[in-house]
């Protein structure tokens, strides 16, 4: 019985000096370590690019909403001073055709005042040329 017990223990200490001497095939621990925070570090920086780009990305909405609100204020105020020299032309006009108005009806009054006076000579001629020629009459009657 010793002696099983003795080739037990000799295969025993054989198989474990092959097995605990032998390499693996796979990786070591070191390495399996090593390549995760690698993977980590390359996550970390994938991440800060996407944050960088991202706060880039507001930045120009930022940009192009000022501009855009610029751009509104602009043609806001062009609006406005359209309209306001749209008023000045509006009451310019409007002046115009109040002078227009104003000629025409002192134009009419000079009118209507020479004919009254052509009327009122033209009266006055026949009175006198009546009375002439009643005088005559009066005269040869007499």
């Amino acid at each position: 019985m010793k002696k099983v017990v003795l080739s037990l223990a000799l295969v025993a200490m054989l198989g474990l000096s092959f097995t605990s001497c032998r390499e693996t095939k796979g990786e070591s621990t070191e390495d399996k370590i090593e390549d995760a925070m690698d993977d980590a570090g390359d996550a970390l920086e994938d991440a800060g690019d996407a944050i960088e780009d991202a706060v880039d990305d507001a930045g120009d909405a930022l940009d192009d909403a000022a501009d855009s609100v610029k751009e509104g204020a602009e043609n806001m105020a062009d609006d406005v001073k359209d309209a306001a020299n749209n008023a000045v032309d509006n009451v310019k006009e409007a002046g115009k055709d109040a002078v227009d108005s104003a000629k025409k009806a002192g134009n009419d009054a000079v009118d209507a005042a020479k004919k009254a006076g052509n009327d009122a000579v033209d009266k006055a001629k026949k009175a006198g040329n009546d009375a002439v020629d009643a005088a005559a009459n009066k005269v040869k009657g007499n």
